[in-house]
């Protein structure tokens, strides 16, 4: 019978040898293997490391400096009259209409996206994707007025759809679940890197404004956009294809034979070492419609979208709308003072990725109480934004849109990482695709809450005064308390009912059961154990 690969093939017992200490990689370290091969493990995945992780950083930085930069183009130049609003004579409830269009096109094609990237090569998908945000971005630069505005939203929407999702779905060809936590936050800081930057940068494009007829927004998305095409087509270079077991070729027929075949990840030793601990994701079978509807219908997907929601939700809420809160809690500040205090926002949620979602790997059975404590310093950030200080001292205020930024860091990483680990062992390969898209797609319905229906696109919010914005901020801090409910049923739920090959006794071995079609790789013996902190470099002996 067809077997479900949810771990590994056969055991190694050769091959052992000493390496030397900087051959070992103690800071990703599992338990349950000899310390001589668990060393070629950590190799192996240093290596894919390199590969995969800086093209995934740098595909993802110039995509969210395009998607994201609407929000900085609403105050540049504003003091010339040359702000995005002020140019195309765009009101607060069209710039809403705008910014929500992007997301209900990225909520209905983020599945079909992801889908199709498991029947072709990841890898061009993923090149496919970038270069056409770089051709929408670039074209952001020529709108005149509402129509093109909404038109251009739409289609960054479209083409977008699956970039999310996908990138965590292609983690999951290379490493194990238990792995892909602190790798999707090491490549999610360019999103924070990427708005502080374009923040700062942006003092710069604003000093461009009127060399050779156009304003400084218009700069700015002329420039991200050449850029991102180019890095898009290296990225066929670039980026690996999925994996192949050791000594099997790629097959070039029909339209694979016009795209540059890729270095692969892996040669010899390497290959082989990769395959042996994570078989599963060698061993790839179809997928029907039969299989989406089980995951439709699996409960565990209900709780991650809730999740997603509140804190995607504020997300983009900050991100959109940070600049105009800065500025409404001070109005004497100019445009270029906001773009430079927007800044600081991010680079406290990139602090908190780096420090938490390592952790949050090695104690991956507790992903709930990293997820739940980051939420609570997203609401406390936000009613000190709502409540502290006033016109007069308005630093408290800007100060609790720092926690909020230190709050968001690790939530979207943490919400993705437990949606591949759960979907992976219960459905496979398809699972993690359709999951993931499902939980970014449906997951985003909340920004567009945030974006039509908060903050400027709620009229009676927005009129200037002491209380700007204070109904939209409680908004966001119901959503974000809806979002720590959903993480704590999922975790009753879990253990009332955690049934399947997670909780599954193996051997150190592989494990094949053939009455269950199960195969259990080594990656998947270590996730039955946390690493927590116990192999760390100052704890070697």
């Amino acid at each position: 019978m067809e077997k479900e690969v949810v771990g590994t093939g056969p055991a190694r017992s050769q091959q052992q040898q000493d390496l030397n200490p900087e051959d070992s990689f103690p800071e990703d370290r599992e338990v349950g293997m000899d310390a001589a091969h668990m060393a070629k493990v950590e190799r192996v995945y240093r290596k894919l490391d390199f590969r995969i992780i800086p093209a995934f950083w740098t595909l993802y930085f110039l995509c969210s400096a395009i998607r994201y930069s609407v929000g900085l183009a609403q105050t540049m130049n504003k003091e010339q009259k040359h702000s995005l609003t002020q140019k195309l004579h765009l009101t607060p409830r069209q710039v809403s209409t705008g910014l929500a269009l992007f997301y209900v096109c990225y909520v209905i094609f983020d599945l079909p996206a992801n889908l199709i990237m498991t029947k072709l090569s990841p890898q061009v998908w993923m090149s496919r994707i970038v270069v056409g945000v770089g051709i929408v971005g670039a074209c952001m630069a020529a709108i005149k007025a509402a129509w093109s505005f909404y038109l251009l939203r739409l289609l960054l929407g479209i083409v977008i759809a699956g970039m999310w999702p996908g990138m965590a779905y292609y983690l999951t060809l290379f490493y194990p679940p238990s792995r892909t936590g602190k790798r999707i936050g090491q490549y999610f800081t360019a999103a924070q890197v990427s708005t502080a930057v374009v923040g700062l940068v942006s003092a710069g494009f604003q000093k461009m404004d009127g060399l050779h007829g156009l304003v400084g927004w218009q700069w700015m998305f002329l420039l991200y956009g050449i850029v991102t095409i180019v890095v898009g087509f290296t990225l066929l270079w670039w980026l690996p294809d999925r994996p192949l077991p050791p000594g099997e070729t790629p097959t070039r027929t029909g339209w694979r034979r016009w795209i540059p075949a890729a270095p692969p990840a892996l040669k010899g030793e390497d290959a082989r070492v990769h395959y042996e601990d994570l078989t599963r994701v060698y061993h790839r079978r179809p997928w029907t419609l039969g299989d989406i509807f089980r995951i439709l219908t699996d409960w565990r997907l209900w709780p991650l979208v809730v999740m997603y929601f509140g804190v995607v939700g504020v997300g983009i809420g900050v991100t959109n709308y940070g600049g105009l809160i800065i500025a409404a809690t001070n109005p004497k500040l100019t445009g270029i003072q906001v773009s430079l205090l927007f800044a600081p926002i991010w680079v406290m949620d990139l602090i908190a990725i780096l420090i938490v979602t390592p952790i949050s790997d090695r104690f991956h059975r507790h992903r709930a109480l990293f997820f739940s404590a980051s939420v609570l310093i997203q609401i406390a950030g936000l009613l000190v934004t709502t409540y502290a200080g006033s016109f007069k001292h308005p630093w408290p205020r800007y100060g609790g849109l720092l926690m909020v930024g230190f709050g968001l860091g690790p939530t979207v990483p943490i919400c993705m990482t437990w949606t591949t680990e759960i979907f992976q062992h219960r459905h496979g390969e398809v699972g993690v695709a359709a999951a993931t898209a499902l939980v970014s797609g449906l997951g985003n319905l909340g920004s567009v809450l945030t974006t039509y229906a908060l903050y400027e696109g709620w009229a009676s919010d927005a009129k200037p005064g002491a209380k700007r914005y204070r109904k939209s901020n409680l908004v966001m801090v119901g959503i974000l308390c809806g979002s720590i409910l959903a993480s704590v049923v999922m975790t009753v739920l879990l253990n009332l009912y955690s049934h399947g090959p997670r909780n599954k006794q193996v051997s150190g071995g592989s494990s094949t059961s053939e009455a269950q079609g199960v195969i259990v790789d080594r990656a998947a013996q270590r996730e039955l154990q946390e690493r927590g902190f116990g192999r760390l470099w100052w704890k070697r002996r």
